[in-house]
Order: C-alpha cells, then structure tokens, then sequence
C-alpha cells in the first residue's frame, strides 16, 4: 500500500479475523480491500497489544499512533524510514539514489511478476491482479514500477525468445 494509505488506517480497517486491511481513503478516493499474509496479521495484532503504546484518546481511531497517540504524520514516517536505513547500514547509491519507503511497494510488484516467470505462471494475468491489490485503476499504469527492473525485463525477453524461437 502507499504511505499515506497506511497512515490513513484506522482501526476498524483491520481484520485480523478474516486477515485483511480496506483502504478507505486511497489514490484518488478509492476503495480497496487487501489479503494480509498470517505473519501480516500476527504482527498487526502484537503492534496493538503491545503495552507500550499510547492510549487512544477517544477521537483517535488511526490503526497506527505516534508516541503522543495521534495518528503519524508523513514527513515523521519518512524521517524515521531514513534513520532505520542509516542503523542497519544501508547506504545511498548516490546523492540522488537513496533507498525510498516507496520502493517497498516497489520490489513487492517485481518480485510478484519475478515469481510468475519463475513458477511458470501466466506474468499477465497476474499483473491485472496485482494491480487491483496496488490501487492502480489501470494495469498500464503498473508497467511503471516493472520498467526498471532488469532481472524482470531479462525473464519476458527470454520467454519471447522462446516462443519466437518455437521453443517451449
């Protein structure tokens, strides 16, 4: 999801019982719903059991809060995605190319079409399906985060090849 996505959760958009988050308030005003993975919703349900979290004023109902209990802001988000990079020492490329809380979403869309061409699978009809999870109204405007992927471009050539080829 994107980051203002995630700060704009409220409470009641999670559902640890049926394992899913709906975005209420995403690009463009539009609604979603997304699966979680089991660990996704373990860990979403130990984040709001833990004993060290602010108590929720009552017209607070954001999923996530800030240590005053109010819900994140985005240049706070940024600023502390930047300080983990630091600790765990991840190191910029260059001035210009340093590593984005957004390139999550980022490798999480290559690495679902990554597995597509590994698995076999069908990399087209799974890119309509992730681009309903990422919020995209249009598949086309998925094809952006696939364009910088070289590992994702060297696996559709080959499977051209192949077929141009008259290969399996």
């Amino acid at each position: 999801m994107r980051v203002g996505e995630a700060i704009g959760l409220d409470r009641d958009d999670f559902d640890a019982v049926g394992g899913g988050l709906t975005i209420r308030r995403g690009k463009s005003g539009k609604s979603r719903e997304l699966a979680l993975h089991p660990s996704t919703v373990a860990a979403l349900g130990n984040y709001l059991r833990r004993r060290d979290r602010p108590r929720r004023p009552p017209n607070t109902p954001a999923l996530f809060v800030s240590p005053a209990g109010t819900r994140l802001l985005y240049v706070n988000v940024q600023n502390t995605f930047q300080k983990l990079v630091c600790r765990v020492g991840i190191a910029p490329r260059s001035a210009g190319c340093r590593p984005r809380l957004h390139d999550l979403r980022h490798a999480f869309a290559v690495r679902t079409l990554l597995d597509a061409y590994r698995d076999g699978g069908d990399p087209g009809r799974r890119l309509g399906l992730l681009s309903t999870y990422l919020g995209h109204v249009d598949p086309g405007k998925t094809y952006w985060y696939l364009s910088a992927a070289p590992e994702l471009l060297q696996l559709a050539g080959a499977r051209l090849e192949r077929r141009i080829g008259g290969g399996a």
